[in-house]
């Protein structure tokens, strides 16, 4: 009886430990679709609009208002770690380009209260918006964050970076979009 009873015990446990291995690898590796896909196929995607609440700032912003503009958006949340790290170089950005580039943060699957805390403590200055179920995130590729889009001034995505922002990286995909 106690030999039967160990082995299924080993049996759950590793069902357990193999289950936790396919969400870890689905979380790291499901771009769900959406623009990601899309963009990851060769093609420049139109950017899915969204009218979503400001979090430093009255009213709402939607997406598409800004057309005619080149516009960064950058999916975040204050839980995470590159996002953080990656905070100040899009403030930066925002500052050099202000007067050609619209820069739209989007704080997803996060509270309020801590993504206006995380604005205030690096600086954040461009507006920013939330998506608190991810919705939108979803239809622009789904977890994991961050990701950040360049859009053209004809509403089509022509920059994609997945993972933590470079400089390098991110001053290249704007000014290919500026001269585009």
């Amino acid at each position: 009886m106690r030999p039967l009873r160990l082995a299924g015990q080993v049996g759950a446990v590793g069902l357990v430990v193999a289950l936790l291995g396919l969400l870890v690898w689905k979380v790291a590796t499901d771009n769900h679709g959406g623009v990601a896909a899309d963009f990851n196929r060769g093609d420049h995607p139109e950017a899915k609009d969204f009218t979503l609440e400001r979090l430093n700032g009255d009213g709402s912003l939607q997406l598409s208002s800004l057309r005619g503009r080149v516009v960064v958006v950058n999916f975040w949340a204050s839980w995470c770690e590159p996002c953080k790290r990656e905070a100040p170089l899009f403030q930066s950005a925002f500052e050099r380009y202000r007067s050609r580039v619209a820069f739209v943060g989007v704080d997803t699957t996060d509270f309020s209260g801590d993504a206006r805390g995380f604005l205030d403590l690096y600086g954040v200055k461009y507006p920013n918006v939330r998506d608190p179920n991810g919705r939108v995130l979803h239809k622009y590729g789904g977890l994991p964050i961050p990701r950040t889009y360049v859009i053209n001034r004809t509403g089509r995505v022509v920059g994609y970076i997945f993972g933590e922002t470079r400089r390098d990286r991110l001053e290249r995909e704007i000014q290919m979009a500026l001269t585009a």
